[in-house]
């Protein structure tokens, strides 16, 4: 089993930032480094999308949206991968998951984003 735990959610004002983390916890410890994990979100009335994911070589890719404004990062000793967002746009508001990528099942509870003045 496999627990991911999402933090550091909030409102924060357009042109904000914020700082996400995900712990990773479970039967997956002692291998962690070697998973792609990812960050997705889930805005009210749309499918789950892929934000950004990061491979064991700590190579990355963005979704567009993304690009320029969000970086993803993992520290393998604290099973924990985070996203800084810059530059929050209301388009930004959702819900934010991390998971393995490509993702598997036993999402966790996720933590919201809301972007509004």
């Amino acid at each position: 089993q496999v627990q991911l735990v999402e933090s550091g959610g909030g409102l924060v004002q357009p042109g904000g930032s914020l700082r996400l983390s995900c712990v990773v916890s479970g039967s997956i410890l002692s291998i962690f480094s070697l998973n792609t994990m990812g960050w997705y979100r889930q805005a009210p009335g749309k499918e789950r999308e892929l934000v950004a994911f990061i491979g064991s070589s700590r190579a990355t890719q963005y979704a567009d949206s993304a690009k320029g404004r969000f970086t993803i990062s993992r520290d393998n000793a604290k099973t924990t991968i985070y996203l800084q967002m810059n530059s929050l746009t209301p388009e930004d508001t959702a819900v934010y998951y991390c998971n393995f990528y490509p993702s598997r099942r036993g999402w966790g509870q996720g933590t919201q984003v809301t972007v509004s003045s």
